[in-house]
């Protein structure tokens, strides 16, 4: 997928003028940049809501329509604030991609501001996937490489580990693989695809107090298994409450699911180890925020194993 953020520099000038186009009364708003993330930009725009607009690679653009087709349907059964898109910017002179005007949701990503009230957090998040995994209707998104069959990522997730070992970073790859190869080990899922959000790690959870307050970047949304979700306790929650999530999600999830979830987790800390140390090696595109919870999950994960 091609990379775009060399070629459009998105800046307050242009995000008004998108807005002077096209949703005049917007453009007056106060404007400040939120947050820039892989695929997007996020702008905030006055007290209640922000501008999304894609940056990086070609596919974004497909994600941000995703979002304002499918989440203003999803979002009223919710328990935790999300962003709700309210309009859709065309491509122009001015901007050749789609873009949309959300609401804001409020709070600091988990992976610069971690949960801390545990139980609280456990119960905030089993209620949520509670809520958002039902049965996805016909014609509800595919997963553009999420929410399918473990066995899809082997590949994916020996080149990461033996990266993660060349660079040092992982005290005992053995156990790591065990892990990853009991959870691809288990069936797959054999119910029926579920509303699933994909991408559900700690900077796309947002936090106030130590307490879960939203979630964030729809852009996977998708049909799937529900184990690509469940993974999110290993990396969100602390140490303790782990069986509290599982009592509290519904329906329970059985001994297959949570072996997947698991596996999904390993994968995903690892590439959050990846990418932490990324800045730490001088390699573009390196969030150091990202390290220290894929750290503490992995740690988890091999504590735990078969468990």
């Amino acid at each position: 997928m091609t990379d775009m953020r060399n070629r459009i520099e998105i800046t307050a000038e242009l995000v008004r003028g998108l807005l002077r186009d096209q949703h005049p009364d917007l453009a007056d708003r106060p404007l400040a940049l939120g947050a820039r993330g892989w695929d997007n930009q996020l702008w905030r725009l006055g007290e209640d809501l922000a501008v999304r607009l894609p940056w990086a690679t070609l596919a974004a653009d497909a994600l941000v329509r995703k979002e304002y087709d499918w989440l203003p349907a999803l979002a009223p059964r919710l328990p935790l604030p999300v962003p709700v898109p309210r309009r859709l910017g065309q491509p122009s002179e001015r901007f050749p991609r789609p873009w949309i005007v959300t609401t804001w949701v409020p709070g600091e990503p988990a992976d610069r501001a971690p949960v801390t009230r545990g139980e609280e957090a456990a119960d905030a998040l089993a209620a949520f996937l509670t809520a958002l995994h039902g049965p996805a209707p016909a014609g509800a998104p595919a997963g553009r490489d999420r929410g399918g069959p473990l066995a899809d990522h082997a590949g994916s997730l020996v080149e990461h580990l033996a990266s993660a070992v060349e660079l040092g970073l992982i005290p005992d790859p053995d156990a790591v693989r065990a892990v990853w190869e009991d959870a691809a080990a288990a069936p797959d899922w054999a119910g029926p695809a579920l509303w699933i959000h994909a991408d559900l790690h700690p900077a796309n959870v947002l936090t106030a107090d130590g307490a879960i307050r939203g979630v964030i970047d729809f852009g996977d949304l998708c049909a799937g298994d529900p184990a690509w979700d469940l993974s999110a306790a290993w990396t969100l929650l602390p140490d303790g409450v782990l069986d509290r999530f599982h009592a509290a999600y519904r329906p329970a999830p059985d001994a297959a699911t949570l072996r997947r979830a698991r596996g999904v987790a390993v994968s995903r800390a690892l590439v959050g180890i990846l990418i932490g140390d990324a800045g730490v090696h001088g390699r573009p595109g390196g969030k150091a925020s990202w390290g220290p919870p894929a750290r503490a999950a992995l740690r988890r994960l091999v504590a735990t194993a078969g468990g």
